[in-house]
Formats: C-alpha cells, sequence, structure tokens
C-alpha cells in the first residue's frame, strides 16, 4: 500500500475580475412574480454575490481537459490516471482495484470584495439584463431578464495545491494549474457565456509554498514563488 507523505502546500491567492457581466445562477425557488428569470448566487448572510469554487474548478477541469484532448467517456471527466487532468482534479478508477486520487487542488469561494463600488445598483451589487428570443413563425418576441453581477466586480481568489513527494510529475502541477486558468480566461465563467456574459481574467498577487515545517511552527518552512506567475495571471 502507498503511503502519502505531504511535499509542500502552494497557496495562490489573488483577484477574480468580471470583464463583463457575471451571471452564476442560484435556486429561484423564492423568485417573485414579474422579477428576473434567473438570479446570482450570494451569501445567505450579507447578500453579497459570490462565486461558487466548484464552478471555477468545473470550468478549470472542463477546459483544460479539451485542451488536452482528455474528455471522459459521454463528455464527463477523465478517470484516466495516466492523464494530466485526473492527477490534478482527481479520479476515480472503476477497475477491479477501484482505486481513487482526490484532487490536489482546493479552490475555495470568492466572495465580491469592491461592494462599495456596486451599493447603489438597480439590485443590491448586481444589475438586470433583459434577453428577448423571437418566435420564427409569429416573429412575436419573448422577454427575458438576468440578474447578473456587473463588469468590474472583483472577487477573492484562493486556493491550495497538495504535492506529495509520491506524484511523479508533482513539479508539473503548479503549471497545470496556470494552463487552466489561461484557458478560462480566454472562454467564459457561468451563463450566457456565448451572449456576452462570464469573461473573467486572473490577477495573481502572491503564490507561497508552505513545506510540513510550516506547520511544526519551525523557521525557514516557506518561499514566495511569485515571481513564477506567468505574465498573463500577473496582478
Amino acid at each position: 500500500m502507498q503511503v502519502h507523505q505531504l511535499d509542500k502546500k502552494i497557496i495562490i491567492k489573488g483577484k477574480i475580475i468580471a470583464e463583463t457581466g457575471l451571471m452564476i445562477g442560484s435556486n429561484n425557488a423564492a423568485m417573485d412574480i414579474g422579477g428576473t428569470d434567473k438570479q446570482v448566487i450570494r451569501n445567505p448572510i450579507n447578500s453579497i454575490p459570490y462565486i461558487p469554487g466548484s464552478s471555477l474548478k468545473g470550468k478549470m477541469r472542463s477546459q483544460f481537459e479539451i485542451s488536452r484532448g482528455q474528455v471522459g467517456e459521454k463528455g464527463g471527466p477523465s478517470q484516466n490516471p495516466r492523464h494530466e487532468s485526473a492527477r490534478l482534479f482527481g479520479h476515480i478508477n472503476t477497475n477491479e482495484e477501484k482505486k481513487q486520487q482526490p484532487s490536489r487542488l482546493i479552490v475555495r469561494d470568492g466572495e465580491m470584495t469592491n461592494t462599495d463600488v456596486f451599493s447603489n445598483t438597480e439590485l443590491l451589487y448586481t444589475e438586470v439584463k433583459a434577453e428577448n428570443t423571437i418566435n420564427r413563425i409569429t416573429a412575436e418576441a419573448n422577454p427575458r431578464f438576468f440578474e447578473r453581477v456587473p463588469a468590474g466586480a472583483a472577487f477573492e481568489m484562493n486556493m491550495a495545491l497538495n504535492i506529495f513527494k509520491s506524484d511523479e510529475d508533482g513539479d508539473k502541477l503548479l503549471d497545470y494549474v496556470y494552463e487552466a486558468l489561461q484557458l478560462v480566461q480566454d472562454d467564459y465563467l457561468g451563463g450566457g457565456g456565448s451572449r456576452g456574459n462570464g469573461q473573467i481574467s486572473f490577477k495573481i498577487e502572491k503564490v507561497i509554498e508552505r513545506y510540513p515545517s510550516y506547520y511544526q511552527n519551525l523557521p525557514d518552512s516557506e518561499k514566495d514563488i511569485t515571481a513564477a506567475v506567468p505574465a498573463a495571471l500577473k496582478a
């Protein structure tokens, strides 16, 4: 049985900027009649919009797999342990051994940080975007209204990458993360990407390597590697 031993944790912090309106929807069970057709997800305590870590991580994985031709069966995530995407994002091996590997990457929820800029918008911190669908037979318009976070909104970016001594490509996992982030920048996040929503950019401000000795409160236990961030992702 292989025993995993932590080699280091890499902490990635920065900002996620909405370059166009951002539409990551929530459950509309409480939507009022005549209100928006789709609402953004918010913190239920303070009503501040946020980007779920699951949404960002899922987009990173799908773009990375498409780029490398590593899409799994029926269009799902790859479960092939030889694929870089499976080694970074985790996999479940469904053969007789039924081995699985948890994700090496942790992507945390990112709450909007510049709420003061959007305190006087149509809805609190958000706007309403009107869209029309046209019946091609009757030419009748069917207006729809979507809530979205306006362009210029900034969100916290906080990720942690676990690298183990047993990882054959441990020195490359961070490069895979940077690759996935750049792919998302050139695609979109959330809904309505083909209609102008969801263009984002990443501004990485700090990348720190922390060794196991850091958690034992020993000196010289971390290293700043921010200088190696690709230019396309630098703050």
